[in-house]
């Protein structure tokens, strides 16, 4: 079963909405070591972090991290190493549009 090391996923989603940072494949599993949160922004904001099994509709049982402060012009680093299998889903949520998100981990196929 090969191992491929990668960025997973980038996003700079909209203000306050759910978006999709990374989708496990389909014959795939992963593992999610570090996801980096930027806040770009003058002001401080807050994220969420949410691991949706199959896919599964968000719910208050998915959150791995809810309404986080950041500060402004920071960056936040988690290291996790979070085990996902094939069409588990990572989302993502920040209170402005200034945040980006970047999941690094590994595929194995």
């Amino acid at each position: 079963m090969p191992t491929n090391y990668k960025v997973l996923g980038q996003s700079a989603p909209s203000a306050t909405t759910d978006t999709t940072l990374y989708t496990v494949p389909s014959a795939t599993e992963t593992i999610i070591s570090t996801i980096v949160i930027a806040n770009r922004g003058a002001s401080a904001g807050s994220y969420r972090i949410a691991i949706r099994p199959n896919g599964a509709s968000i719910a208050n049982s998915h959150y791995v991290a809810f309404d986080v402060a950041i500060a402004a012009n920071d960056s936040t680093a988690l290291t996790l190493g979070i085990t996902m299998d094939a069409t588990d889903v990572v989302t993502v949520r920040a209170s402005s549009a200034d945040m980006t998100f970047t999941a690094f981990g590994s595929e194995i196929s």
